[in-house]
C-alpha cells in the first residue's frame, strides 16, 4: 500500500493533488492520503486541522490517512473519525489513555491506529497495540517533512512483522519518514505492509506515476509471507 502524504502536497491546491494520485483507468492510485495534522505542540510546527479534513473528505474518494501529532488526542481523535476518516493514528507518547482513545475512534466508524517516535521502544505497548488496526512507525523525528530515513527502526518493524506473522498481533505495518525510491526497498523486505511518501510522489513530476513505481519497487523486495 502507498500512502501519499499531502504535507508535500501544494495547499492552495489539495483538490487537484489529491487527484493528482486518484485511481484511474490504467493505474491502481493511491491505496490511502496520509494527512499529517500539526499543532505545534506536540511537533514544533503546524498544517491543518479538522476543517481541511472535512473539505478533503468531501473532495477526494482515496481513504484518508489522518496522522495526528498533536497534544491531547484522547479529546481530538474523535472528531476526525466522525469527518470520515478511514484510519485515525494517535501518538502513544501523547495519549492519556491509548486503550480508550483506539475504543473512542473505532466506535466512530475509523481504523485506529497506533504511532510510535523513532526513539520509541515497541515493547511496553505490545498489549497496547491489541487494542489497535495500524501501526505507525517514525523513521524520522516527527514535525517536518522531507527528513533523512532513519535505518535503526527497522529493527522495530522486523520485531512487529514477527508477531503478526505468529498470530500474536494483528495490525497493519505502517511506516513514514523519508521513503523514496532508495529506501522503500529496505522497508519493505523488513516487513512493511504501507508506506507514507511526500517528496517522493509530490516532487515528482507526475505524482501518479511516482506512486505506481513505489509500489513496484516494494513489491519486489516484499517477502512471500504466503
Amino acid at each position: 500500500m502507498i500512502a501519499p502524504s499531502i504535507l508535500s502536497a501544494d495547499f492552495a491546491r489539495l483538490a487537484e493533488e489529491a487527484a493528482a494520485v486518484a485511481p484511474s483507468a490504467d493505474r491502481r492510485g493511491a491505496d490511502w492520503l496520509h494527512v499529517d495534522v500539526m499543532d505545534a505542540h506536540f511537533v514544533p510546527n503546524l498544517t491543518l486541522g479538522l476543517p481541511v479534513v472535512t473539505s478533503l473528505r468531501a473532495a477526494t474518494d482515496i481513504p484518508l490517512d489522518c496522522h495526528l501529532m498533536i497534544s491531547d488526542p484522547d479529546r481530538w481523535a474523535v472528531g476526525y473519525a466522525e469527518a470520515g476518516a478511514h484510519n485515525v493514528t494517535v501518538h502513544v507518547e501523547a495519549a492519556t489513555d491509548p486503550i480508550g482513545v483506539a475504543r473512542d475512534i473505532r466506535a466512530a466508524g475509523a481504523l485506529a491506529g497506533l504511532s510510535l517516535k523513532p526513539g520509541t521502544p515497541l515493547e511496553p505497548y505490545l498489549d497496547v497495540l491489541r487494542h489497535y488496526d495500524t501501526l505507525l512507525v517514525m523513521s524520522v523525528e516527527p514535525g517536518f517533512g522531507g527528513q533523512a530515513f532513519m535505518p535503526e527502526v527497522l529493527d522495530k518493524v522486523r520485531q512487529v512483522r514477527r508477531l503478526v506473522d505468529t498470530g500474536h498481533l494483528n495490525v497493519l505495518v505502517e511506516i513514514d519518514g523519508g521513503i523514496s525510491a532508495d529506501t522503500i526497498e529496505a522497508a519493505a523486505e523488513a516487513g512493511v505492509d504501507c508506506f507514507v511518501a511526500g517528496s517522493a510522489v509530490y516532487g515528482a513530476e507526475d505524482p501518479g506515476a511516482a506512486v505506481e513505481a513505489l509500489r513496484d519497487r516494494a513489491r519486489s523486495a516484499a517477502p512471500d509471507r504466503g
